[in-house]
């Protein structure tokens, strides 16, 4: 009997180790893992130069409050605000932690400006911005929220691509548009960039802020450091975690200098947030994804894996419906509910979860080779052979 509570449907498998792209079971099975944490090991598993960071600061040290300044910290917030829009960084642990830092920044800026009652956030319906509690009421999702009453206030919602029940939505209250640059849990569904570019100016024009969530498709996933880049649209908050630690616990708040201002000591803080060796291993990260031919590497991976996904859906038309995504945050969008297609995956030794919309997602690290994407489509093709 597990004395772990039963808030996760586990699969009965355990691993001993990891090596790059690769799980290996108790019974020496080898996986190939296209979940990498829900796209958190961003480099793979056990990447070597993540390891030294690791046993290097461990070695000297690990956690000092944030009442004293931390030179990794400092560091890391400089490579992300040259490599982004950002002028300002908080650190936290997690990407929920992320996105509840994110609502205090937006809601403390107009605090700081004379505007107190401007505090709603508008977000899609059936969102995911994490599973804390104000996350949950975020997302809108009733499946998320039940059970976890009195709601908690401050969120109103609009339906995924119902541009005129976004604008309905929008009132003196109003304080920002949340949304998911990429939607990872809703169903891999990628927002255009013309609709980011048209985000953006429906903000201006009603002087609101933009909040776009790039946890899980942020740190170079998409293929760019940012999923919004392409559009040229400058947010004014972003939060991120993920891929950016490389399986190590980081988030992070990104926000411009305007904002800002509404964060003074005592406004927001984390006990664990900004460590030496989160900061340490998040530099590493940064060094390795925020080079110009690493995510060159991403853009070729992925064009050729959504080429080839794109034949197995034409050689599968009753199987699979359409093929999503960008970057390295890939969606098989089934006819069916897709656990029985993952089980067979599995079976084979392929490792992928699901999404909404009946879809199977894929998550290879970001560092992942070209024979290891020919190995998961042939694993794919056979499945689709036999699956009924």
């Amino acid at each position: 009997m597990s004395n772990l509570a039963n808030n996760y449907n586990r699969k009965k498998i355990s691993f001993e180790y990891g090596k790059g792209a690769y799980l290996f079971s108790k019974n020496k099975k080898k996986y190939l893992d296209f979940v990498q944490g829900i796209a958190v090991n961003s480099l793979g598993h056990a990447h070597p130069k993540l390891v030294e960071t690791i046993r290097n600061q461990s070695q000297k040290l690990w956690h000092v409050s944030n009442a004293f300044q931390i030179p990794e910290g400092e560091k890391l917030a400089q490579k992300l605000c040259k490599k982004t829009f950002a002028d300002y960084v908080i650190f936290q642990n997690s990407g929920a932690e992320a996105t509840e830092a994110a609502i205090k920044v937006a809601r403390r800026y107009f605090y700081s400006i004379g505007k107190p009652n401007k505090n709603r956030i508008l977000c899609v319906k059936n969102s995911f911005h994490g599973r804390t509690l104000a996350a949950i009421f975020a997302s809108g999702s009733k499946k998320m929220t039940e059970g976890f009453g009195p709601k908690v206030g401050g969120f109103d919602h609009f339906k995924f691509g119902d541009h005129k029940s976004l604008n309905n939505k929008i009132n003196k209250n109003t304080a920002a548009i949340m949304i998911e640059t990429i939607m990872g849990e809703g169903g891999i569904k990628v927002i255009p960039d013309w609709c980011l570019r048209e985000l953006r100016k429906l903000c201006n024009k009603k002087k609101i802020l933009l909040i776009l969530d790039e946890v899980q498709c942020g740190v170079a996933r998409s293929g760019d450091f940012f999923a919004f880049e392409k559009s040229k649209v400058k947010p004014d908050i972003v939060p991120i975690a993920k891929g950016i630690g490389g399986g190590f616990p980081i988030g992070a708040v990104l926000m411009t200098k305007k904002v800002a201002k509404g964060i003074i000591p005592g406004s927001h803080g984390s006990t664990f947030g900004g460590n030496p060796l989160a900061m340490s291993v998040g530099n590493t990260v940064m060094n390795i994804v925020s080079n110009k031919k690493f995510l060159k590497n991403v853009n070729n991976l992925s064009k050729y894996f959504l080429l080839k996904l794109n034949k197995i859906k034409d050689k599968n038309p009753n199987i699979i419906k359409s093929i999503r995504g960008k970057g390295l945050l890939i969606g098989i969008q089934l006819y069916k509910d897709p656990n029985k297609f993952i089980n067979k995956l599995m079976d084979r030794r392929l490792l992928t979860i699901r999404a909404a919309e009946n879809v199977v997602r894929i998550l290879p690290p970001l560092n992942v080779k070209k024979k290891e994407i020919d190995t998961s489509l042939k694993i794919i093709s056979k499945v689709c052979e036999n699956f009924k």
